[in-house]
């Protein structure tokens, strides 16, 4: 049987001449200025010697506290092809004289020699998410030519690091940027130079170094400042910040797609209803046309995040169907969104909602209003410390037991001393006040939030919303859980 010619016709494209490879010995060392003491070829690029596998090329980086330096021999055991060092060893390697300035010429190097798409995330709420969806839309339709940063590596070494390992092969690459302070964003995105950069949301993240929603919107508008020419910035047509973010787009001159329910949206959200598995069938105008697809992942902020999605797949160029099967089989992230079974034995389980990994107080509101739309016997929050709100920590965390009471939970567990204020609030609710009173324990750490949980008891039918800042480590509370059996 011969071949079906349209399977051997199957069009060339420009990229198909780079090599396999992701880096080779030359190419690194022209680089990062460095130089290579022999002929070598690596398939990965990591900064963590217990991650490393067969191929990859270690960067020893130097710390505040350590020394990658130290951990070379368990690089190579691991099976590390080469090394970038800033000494001699007798493995092969790239002497460098920094190796973090290395690393960043590298992921520069990288970005350079990319003909395809890239695109920019940031923002308060939701940026881990969109750039997963985003990637699942991507690699799909370019036949797995998409490339991401992986986990959160969003910061000054992450970007870097994902930028290096990004084949020259790649039609899109997908970068979140994250930041603690002002100017730290305007760094990243001169690396990245995206031509598509996304504001999720602007929330009170990291409003103790910034001091006001404003600052935060100011930083994370940063990002446009690394956009290419022709470029566009996707930003959130709700939020209150909407005129200051187009503003800092419009400064340089670039196009701005706009998403949200607002009438001005330019991807407008017409209409969303319940799925059977707890997500969405949404509706939504782009302005030339009407699409309709399933967000998989619970929650109203997925809705807006699916709206970021399909305008940033649009402007990127890619395919809104493969975009639209993606969100529909696309389930929620370990730590953000994941929904795991406790087995409770004899046939019963509960539900536990994973949002262990962030929180903020936008996206407790927005947790919590999903908690209350879990269809349930029993509703439970266990609610961590939220993190990096200064002076304004007292406030966030007594505003919470609105949402919280609104939510139906007839049992909170409260993790950290930050929690003392909603604890105080809790304890002022009676029947009569926001509504029924809520049952409640306040712990100091995980450990004692695991003894209350166990205490209370989990019966069959229950959902247990878990959600903190990573720093409190409610993480190992949902791993205790989702592996317990009756």
């Amino acid at each position: 049987m011969s071949a079906n010619p349209a399977i051997l016709s199957w069009p060339a494209e420009s990229r198909d001449k780079w090599p396999l490879a992701l880096w080779d010995a030359e190419a690194i060392a022209a680089a990062t200025g460095g130089q290579a003491n022999c002929e070598f070829q690596c398939a990965g690029v990591e900064i963590d010697s217990r991650d490393v596998k067969d191929g990859d090329l270690f960067f020893a980086l130097r710390g505040e506290t350590t020394d990658g330096h130290r951990f070379l021999d368990a690089a190579f055991a691991n099976g590390a092809a080469a090394a970038v060092v800033d000494r001699p060893i007798a493995q092969p390697h790239v002497l460098v004289a920094d190796t973090t300035r290395a690393l960043e010429a590298l992921g520069q190097a990288a970005r350079a020699r990319m003909e395809g798409t890239v695109i920019g995330v940031t923002g308060s709420v939701g940026k881990t998410g969109v750039k997963e969806a985003l990637f699942a839309a991507l690699d799909r339709s370019s036949r797995g030519a998409a490339h991401r940063s992986v986990k959160s590596y969003n910061n000054h070494v992450g970007v870097p690091l994902s930028l290096a390992r990004m084949p020259v092969r790649s039609a899109f690459g997908i970068f979140e940027m994250g930041m603690n302070h002002a100017g730290e964003i305007s760094a990243l995105t001169a690396q990245v130079r995206p031509h598509v950069a996304i504001i999720t949301t602007i929330a009170p993240a990291h409003i103790e170094n910034l001091g006001s929603e404003k600052a935060i919107a100011d930083a994370k508008a940063e990002i446009f400042e690394g956009l290419r020419r022709g470029g566009t910035a996707v930003i959130p047509a709700d939020s209150p910040h909407y005129q200051r973010l187009r503003r800092r787009a419009d400064a340089h001159g670039v196009k701005v797609v706009s998403f949200g329910t607002a009438p001005h949206a330019d991807v407008r959200l017409l209409d969303s209803v319940p799925a059977s598995n707890g997500g969405s069938l949404v509706t939504a105008d782009m302005g030339d046309r009407r699409i309709c697809y399933t967000v998989a992942a619970a929650g109203e902020h997925w809705i807006a995040n699916s709206l970021a999605v399909m305008a940033a797949v649009r402007a990127a160029g890619g395919d809104l169907g493969a975009a639209g099967l993606a969100l529909a089989e696309m389930a929620g992230l370990a730590g953000r969104g994941a929904r795991v079974r406790v087995d409770l034995g004899n046939g019963r389980s509960a539900l536990m909602i994973d949002e262990s990994y962030n929180a903020n107080p936008a996206s407790m509101r927005a947790t919590l209003a999903q908690l209350g739309q879990t269809e349930a016997r029993r509703r439970i929050a266990v609610l961590g410390a939220m993190k990096e709100l200064g002076d304004f920590t007292p406030g966030f965390h007594a505003a919470l037991a609105e949402p919280l009471v609104a939510s139906g939970a007839e049992f909170a567990v409260l993790v950290g001393e930050e929690m003392d204020s909603l604890a105080r609030e809790l304890g002022k609710v009676s029947d009569s006040a926001l509504g029924k009173a809520i049952r409640f324990a306040h712990c100091q750490d995980t450990g004692e939030a695991i003894r209350a949980l166990d205490e209370f008891g989990l019966e069959d039918g229950d959902a247990v919303l878990v959600k903190g800042s990573n720093s409190v480590g409610l993480g190992r509370l949902v791993a205790r859980f989702s592996a317990k059996e009756g």
